[in-house]
């Protein structure tokens, strides 16, 4: 097996996913409290981002 080091297409996707969930729940945050929900959107979208890495990974998206 060797080491990737995260450049698959996998763990960018996963990246990606993740840093949208912390822009929109940074968006929430920033926002006035009215808004908690898109901070709750975006914390929703972190375990989402670890389920799409599994997910493409068994796939075979995480070997390139």
């Amino acid at each position: 097996m060797s080491a990737h080091h995260g450049n698959t297409p996998a763990a960018w996707t996963g990246v990606i996913v993740a840093l949208a969930g912390f822009l929109v729940g940074s968006i929430g945050v920033m926002n006035d409290p009215v808004k908690m929900p898109i901070f709750w959107a975006g914390i929703a979208l972190l375990p989402i981002a670890f389920i799409v890495f599994i997910v493409m990974d068994k796939m075979g998206f995480g070997d390139s």
